[in-house]
């Protein structure tokens, strides 16, 4: 603690005279209270062997930077989370070790009609499979977690995360029927675990989930500190204020490299505590009385919903739960006691019925807008066991991820027409972000005091945006590195530096099928939504070449054929005229033949309708 504080008093690189930088030291001084110090680091939760093992009596926590300087940089390549929101993934290399920090997926847009999800592309891990040493992540969220099955169905691998990290790892190996050889192993923060040339110290941080945490990477080259996905609360729900206690101590002891969330690098301030949520449900519940309450957030923020559980007790109202995933996460989270529910609170969803309205509450997935979401299916009546009713107060207890705006609107609407009282987030304070802003992002910078820094998670312009506010706090613009997914990146003492680059991309997964669908597939897609298909089918002599049936034409998406029939019947006589002229010229092959169809087709029904269809011909060869 005495350290610690002396330190940061102590004169630094940084800016002196930045007002934020004398808060940040501030809250240091309020908050760094000594770190974790408890001595049962890992817990091996090794499926095929159906065993617990604890190895506290041979594992110590590592509380200081290997002494030992090497010569060798360290390689920090991101397969993913880099100009995007989502699928995040980095490797640690250095002197033939490799590890891997995350393996999270991100959701599909507008631009990948009907994929389920979008992967990092595994072709450098794989390749270099023998060399990696693990995968630790940082908490459970899907854009971190999400990935891992597709990754072990290649190749095993141990894991190493927190308690609830591995529970939901776990949900989702035994979904993917991978987890009886899966080896999972729980660490406790501030403990750390050896993997090859690498030792890697888990430091508490807080977030939107419990038990995330932010990693000091070190080697014989120094000292890399990966904050993940964190915030500064102060009065977080569990009580477990972020450990910046640790985060000083290596910072005074030395750190080479940062990597810090970027997501909410353009808000100024302080992201707010989640107490603020908890605040607005008393009121709110207070203001539906007589009425039902849905409430609409994410399953893997338990915090969440531990408030709504809370204030549904203090209002004797029962819960029920909407939403597979939803269901899943209360489940798993209430055995794993992360979730403190009252005795007799929680009821099924199908004896909602047995219950009068002012008496319960409905805590359903669906935040998004999702198609396929609890909520969606409750706004378009397609819910079976729940219909919206008038005077039914409905809370969004989430922001919408850019790009699915449109989809929460049209969701509220609905709502809205069939009398519902609907809330979010414009209207109250019925969310909070679990990203740090602006000033906590300098907050890490002050106290970490990297000598190189690379910012992450983020899009484009959150990735610069940190790097301006890193240089307001006095690193040097060539200490600097805003990477791409792919680059190489070295880090010595002598200078950080991009050095190349490893395959990366996306791989989309649609239902079984991984990497099956490409960029012509998509291409395909989006057409045939934009402008439907025509399929020409016709039998022709294999001799003669003369039309022995047909053509038909069959239209889907473009136009309805009963109300077209003239269009279709000048269509058919189209087809004919080009096949009589195919006759006499040089196409000798049914393939040239098909694209002499195909063209003459869009030429024609483009000078009628200005639109153009995908045209498929058939031939049926006689």
């Amino acid at each position: 603690m005495g350290e610690t504080q002396k330190n940061t008093k102590s004169k630094n690189r940084f800016n002196k005279n930045n007002g934020s930088v004398s808060v940040a030291k501030s809250a240091v001084n309020n908050l760094v209270s000594g770190g974790f110090n408890q001595k049962n680091p890992v817990e091996k939760l090794n499926k095929k062997q159906n065993t617990k093992n604890s190895t506290s009596k041979k594992k110590k926590t590592i509380r200081k930077i290997t002494p030992e300087k090497s010569n060798s940089p360290i390689r920090i390549i991101p397969l993913g989370g880099l100009g995007e929101i989502g699928k995040n993934i980095t490797v640690y290399e250095f002197e033939g070790d490799m590890i891997l920090v995350d393996c999270g997926m991100s959701f599909p847009d507008e631009e990948t009609p009907g994929i389920d999800a979008v992967i990092p592309d595994f072709t450098y891990i794989l390749d270099n499979k023998d060399k990696v040493k693990g995968l630790i992540v940082t908490h459970g969220h899907e854009d971190h977690i999400g990935a891992i099955p597709y990754l072990l169905s290649s190749f095993n691998i141990p894991i190493y995360a927190t308690r609830l990290t591995i529970g939901l790892i776990e949900n989702k190996l035994s979904e993917h029927r991978l987890l009886s050889d899966a080896v999972l192993n729980v660490v406790k923060p501030g403990h750390s675990v050896k993997l090859g040339k690498f030792n890697v110290e888990f430091i508490h941080v807080n977030h939107s989930i419990p038990d995330a945490v932010g990693f000091a990477i070190s080697c014989s080259a120094g000292t890399i500190v990966q904050t993940g996905d964190f915030k500064i609360d102060t009065t977080p729900i569990d009580d477990k204020v972020i450990d910046l206690a640790r985060f000083a101590q290596l910072g005074k002891q030395g750190v080479l490299a940062l990597l810090s969330d970027s997501t909410n690098a353009e808000r100024p301030g302080f992201t707010p505590s989640e107490r603020i949520v908890g605040e607005s449900f008393a009121k709110l519940f207070r203001k539906a009385q007589g009425h039902r309450i849905i409430v609409a957030t994410f399953s893997s923020n338990i915090h969440r919903i531990q408030q709504i559980i809370d204030e549904a007790h203090r209002c004797k109202r029962k819960v029920a739960v909407s939403g597979r995933s939803m269901i899943n996460v209360v489940k798993m989270a209430a055995e794993l006691k992360y979730l403190k529910v009252p005795s007799g609170i929680l009821i099924d969803i199908d004896q909602i019925k047995n219950y009068a309205s002012e008496k319960l509450v409905v805590i359903t997935t669906g935040s998004q807008g999702e198609p396929l979401s609890a909520l969606h299916r409750m706004a378009f009546s397609d819910h079976r066991q729940v219909e919206i009713i008038p005077g039914d107060m409905i809370i969004i207890s989430a922001t919408p991820i850019p790009g699915n705006e449109i989809l929460v609107s049209r969701v509220v609407n609905e709502l809205m027409k069939r009398g519902a009282n609907v809330v979010y987030e414009k209207m109250y304070d019925v969310h909070v972000s679990g990203h740090a802003c602006q000033e906590e992002q300098k907050l890490m910078l002050s106290i970490v005091k990297p000598k190189f820094f690379m910012p992450v998670h983020g899009e484009q312009k959150h990735l610069f945006k940190h790097r301006a506010l890193a240089y307001t706090m006095g690193v040097k613009p060539e200490n600097v590195i805003v990477a791409a997914n792919g680059n190489v990146i070295e880090v010595s003492d002598s200078g950080i530096k991009n050095v190349g680059s490893v395959p990366s991309g996306r791989i989309l997964v649609d239902g079984l099928g991984v990497g099956d669908v490409g960029s012509i597939v998509l291409r395909d897609r989006k057409h045939l939504a934009d402008n439907g298909i025509i399929i020409v089918t016709v039998a022709i002599d294999s001799l003669t070449r003369e039309v022995l049936s047909g053509p038909d034409v069959v239209s889907r998406g473009f136009v309805y054929v009963k109300e077209s029939e003239e269009l279709m019947e000048e269509l058919r006589r189209v087809v004919l005229d080009v096949l009589e002229s195919s006759r006499f010229s040089r196409a000798k092959d049914w393939n040239s033949i098909k694209t002499i169809i195909k063209d003459g087709v869009s030429k024609f029904l483009y000078q009628k309708t200005h639109r153009s269809p995908m045209i498929l011909p058939v031939i049926l060869e006689v």
